[in-house]
């Protein structure tokens, strides 16, 4: 069998709907996700099947709601193919912390307590500071970063790094309007994420120091599958480092 990579998703992947066939057919996802609703105090149900929108689109409700699904389907994955052990575990931006517990390293429960909590800080720092973010297609990293050295319209930020000619930027309302302009004109592609927040941005960065103080109170675990992590792009198996990284990585 050929090696085989596991990668959970992040915020802007949600849609109305999510979980729905898993919630209907399969009673280990029902449990999972009444289990998730009494711990966050959101009523995920409803919003991960009918929304709305928006409401699903707020930090503080999607990151628990993406999580319970990513995991859900996780386990499904499990128990359907008791032998698959993937070579490695990766997750996009929020998706990390799913990758984090199918590497074994929090358990469900502290899984679903730091994303609640992380949505709660990353939601209270947006509305100090409102931005969001969008995807620059057709631009290299460098081309945009040359773009941002002459860019004095708003703080904007690259974000994510995803594909060879796939940027995300990150800043606030104004200065995104403005660089997606320069972008625009430079031969970019402009597709506004769905996101409530600047998320990875120096935006956010008040919540760094008070998410690093829930991460020191979970119990971490080595991986017993590599992760590999965003703001490094390497694996790292040393619970305190792994800690340090998911307070950088918001």
């Amino acid at each position: 069998m050929k090696k085989a990579a596991v990668l959970f998703p992040g915020q802007g992947s949600q849609y109305l709907g999510m979980g729905r066939e898993f919630l209907e057919l399969d009673g280990a996802a029902r449990d999972l996700m009444e289990k998730a609703e009494k711990q966050s105090g959101v009523g995920l149900t409803k919003l991960c099947l009918d929304g709305p929108m928006e409401e699903l689109t707020r930090v503080l409700h999607l990151q628990p709601a993406i999580t319970t699904v990513n995991l859900i389907c996780w386990q499904a994955l499990v128990r359907a193919l008791p032998d698959f052990r993937p070579a490695f575990f990766a997750g996009h931006s929020l998706g990390e912390y799913s990758a984090l517990c199918a590497a074994g390293v929090v358990s469900p429960r502290d899984c679903l307590a730091l994303v609640t909590r992380r949505g709660e800080l990353m939601e209270r720092e947006g509305a100090k500071r409102p931005g969001g973010m969008r995807a620059v297609l057709g631009l290299t990293v460098d081309e945009v970063e040359s773009l941002l050295e002459d860019f004095t319209g708003g703080m904007v930020v690259i974000a994510n790094h995803n594909s060879e000619r796939q940027v995300v930027i990150s800043g606030d309302l104004v200065g995104l309007g403005g660089f997606s302009d320069v972008c625009s004109r430079n031969g970019a592609r402009i597709v506004p994420l769905n996101v409530s927040a600047p998320n990875h941005s120096p935006l956010l960065g008040g919540a760094v120091e008070d998410l690093a103080a829930v991460l020191r109170d979970i119990d971490f675990n080595r991986p017993s599958v590599p992760v590999v992590f965003n703001v490094t792009a390497e694996r790292e198996e040393d619970p305190a480092a792994i800690r340090s990284i998911m307070a950088r990585q918001i």
